[in-house]
């Protein structure tokens, strides 16, 4: 998925309008302030006393609060020449709460599709397991969690940023009665990325770059063991309602097995073979609607994957979600087997 990273630009649209946000959430903090001052009180000390050092604080914080919002807001009119796409306007809003201490912020989309149908599930990576392999269904459900943290910003350039990520994906085989229902696969990816704004306006668009390190496995041992360690670098090119992401990365060698069963190995020394060297994503959103397709290729091998999204407005927060799948590596498990995929459910976010 676009993994990836579709972040850069960040963009405030002005102090004023961060500030007014900030002087309802400082609030809270007075008041906080004030309770906590007159539990510790001495005897000596007087309400104004305690509310003159509560506001001293207070001033303090929403000081370093809006030097940071101004630092940023520099940074994008050095940098932004043209107006902002959808992914600058994301990231311009993430902006404002990624560092509250109650807000998780989305990388990737987050979804259940609680039907997802294939035209050929695959028994062969389960050979070992007959019990499974012999009552697999073509539907099952599967959904994705994708989380992002800011570690650092403003390091090289103004408008930088290092991020760790981490994405869950699980397939749950939810409709088979007769072997109680087991997740058939589930992917985990932690990663680090370092995103920065580029001062280069193609096609009166903006443009972007990320570098990061990522590492993918099923959790799994034996036979069923997959994963990945790789370094990815990203274009990104975003124009109105339109965003591209070029996605090329290479893969950090692993020391071939000794033997069979061997731990410390290498899983899938083939890998390469099935999910290609790169990723090219395109999306587009019209009012409410976002359509995405997604798509890997290896030609030498003639193996790849292509991946079609589609979102629309449902009720409050929750956003309907279709998408088509064909190709190899849908999963880990999955790398070397082909299939066509077809699912509907529901997302708390766009890609956009």
């Amino acid at each position: 998925m676009l993994k990836t990273t579709f972040t850069f630009l960040p963009i405030i649209a002005g102090i004023s309008a961060t500030c007014f946000s900030v002087n309802g959430a400082q609030l809270s903090a007075l008041d906080s302030c004030l309770l906590d001052a007159i539990k510790q009180a001495d005897q000596t000390q007087t309400v104004a006393e305690l509310n003159a050092q509560c506001n001293q604080q207070d001033d303090s914080n929403e000081s370093k609060v809006i030097e940071q919002v101004a630092k940023t807001t520099v940074a994008s009119n050095n940098l932004t020449k043209t107006r902002q796409g959808l992914i600058s306007k994301r990231i311009s809003s993430e902006s404002k709460t990624e560092n509250e201490l109650f807000v998780l912020t989305p990388h990737l989309m987050n979804y259940i599709l609680p039907a997802l149908t294939t035209n050929d599930i695959n028994t062969n990576a389960y050979q070992s397991f007959p019990e499974f392999q012999d009552n697999f269904e073509d539907v099952e459900s599967k959904f994705q969690l994708s989380i992002k943290v800011p570690l650092t910003d403003n390091i090289f350039i103004p408008g930088d940023k290092f991020y760790f990520a981490f994405t869950l994906k699980a397939w749950w085989q939810i409709y088979s009665d007769n072997i109680s229902k087991p997740f058939r696969e589930t992917n985990y990816k932690p990663e680090v990325f370092y995103l920065a704004p580029l001062n280069w306006h193609p096609l009166e668009g903006n443009t972007g770059f990320t570098v990061g390190l990522e590492h993918e496995s099923n959790g799994r041992s034996q036979a069923l063991s997959r994963s990945w360690n790789r370094v990815y670098a990203s274009f990104l090119f975003e124009k109105d309602n339109f965003a591209l992401s070029f996605k090329p990365w290479w893969r950090l060698p692993e020391d071939e097995k000794r033997f069979v069963g061997d731990p410390k190995g290498d899983d899938n020394p083939d890998i390469l073979d099935f999910m290609g060297h790169f990723e090219l994503f395109a999306a587009y959103k019209w009012d409410e609607y976002e359509l995405s397709v997604k798509a890997r290729e290896n030609f030498a091998r003639h193996h790849g994957a292509i991946e079609l999204g589609f979102t629309f407005p449902l009720w409050g927060k929750f956003i309907g979600y279709a998408t088509a799948f064909n190709g190899y590596g849908e999963s880990l498990i999955d790398y070397n087997h082909k299939q066509t995929r077809i699912g509907i459910g529901v997302a708390l976010n766009n890609i956009l």
